[in-house]
């Protein structure tokens, strides 16, 4: 144990120091840029005291069943805020007032977990009635997955609201894309006051769950009109995948693991794979053909704790964007529809 603190940098453990005692010291900005001192990290111990064991059967009969939705329900939580902020946008349906996101390019077929949000919600509405947002749900049951999958705890400010409507163009337009270079989700990553730090540690929640092969399968073939492979993909993982994801349209919808060195485990093989030149989608490797990206990649290949600190950090700041509070948003009923 001690030679595994060594390997902690003095920031590192500063860091960590400040992540512990921040409930203590902060008040976080509403949507409006207001400070909301409500806004906390144990805004519902008086009540709703069981939400938090709550949320944990629920996320652990869900993963029982089906492992996969560990990482599924951290990417929806990363789609909600990465879409306008935290707001449970992602989980509404569509009405005749507005197009939602969850038929956008980037989350039909693709995006899951919505009925396990939807189920424990129910559970937690029979304990404590029109009390708990459905974004702080997700948010918790994000987290709850990476424990379950054997990463960090991070802390998580609690109070805030359900956002009123939600935007198909406007999931098109911000979530970043598999396809897209690394300067344009940079970009993207940018506009929500996140850094390229995160955008390198934010990526490595790509150590569980799987990806669509039409998701890279034209790193297999004709990469960019080549007629042939993606150069920067290993090619015994070249011909593996091709046994996956054959040429044909219908394999375009069959899976493959974003990590297949620890599929379920939260770990830094995700990092592992891009220096072994062996990462799943053209987004990801991509972190390899920039120099500061890459020693970023290489030092958490090396040093799993670090990963893990800074994986920590990222996520208390992507779960505090966009919150909603006082009459910008309401506590839902149920998560698929505002009341």
């Amino acid at each position: 144990m001690l030679m595994a603190i060594t390997r902690f940098s003095y920031s590192t453990i500063l860091a960590l120091l400040y992540l512990s005692l921040l409930h203590l010291v902060t008040s976080f900005p509403s949507s409006n840029g207001q400070i909301d001192y409500n806004y906390n990290y144990n805004y519902y111990d008086s009540s709703c005291p069981r939400l938090g064991m709550i949320v944990k059967y629920g996320v652990w009969a869900a993963f029982k069943n089906d492992t996969r939705i560990a990482a599924s329900l951290l990417r929806l939580h990363f789609h909600d805020c990465f879409v306008n902020g935290c707001d449970a946008s992602v989980l509404l349906d569509d009405t005749i007032n507005f197009r939602g996101e969850k038929n956008a390019l980037p989350n039909r077929n693709s995006a899951r977990g919505y009925e396990v949000i939807e189920s424990i919600k129910a559970d937690v509405e029979k304990a404590c009635p029109s009390t708990v947002s459905c974004v702080d749900i997700l948010a918790l049951a994000a987290r709850e997955s990476v424990l379950l999958s054997g990463g960090p705890y991070y802390p998580l400010s609690l109070g805030g609201l359900d956002g009123l409507t939600a935007s198909e163009k406007a999931a098109n337009e911000q979530l970043p894309s598999p396809f897209e270079p690394l300067e344009n989700i940079t970009a993207k990553f940018a506009s929500k006051g996140l850094d390229i730090k995160d955008v390198v540690v934010l990526s490595g929640a790509h150590t569980i769950g799987f990806a669509q092969c039409f998701s890279f399968k034209r790193r297999l073939f004709d990469f960019k009109g080549t007629g042939k492979p993606d150069p920067t993909l290993d090619s015994s993982a070249v011909a593996n995948l091709q046994g996956t994801c054959p040429n044909k349209d219908a394999s375009n919808s069959k899976l493959a693991p974003l990590d297949s060195a620890s599929t379920y485990r939260f770990d830094n093989a995700y990092y592992v794979n891009l220096v072994n030149r062996t990462g799943l989608l053209e987004s990801d490797q991509a972190l390899m053909g920039d120099s500061k990206t890459a020693a970023m990649v290489t030092a958490y290949s090396s040093n799993s704790y670090l990963f893990s600190a800074d994986f920590a950090s990222s996520m208390v700041k992507m779960s505090n964007l966009g919150i909603l509070t006082g009459s910008n948003g309401q506590i839902r009923k149920k998560c698929g529809s505002v009341n």
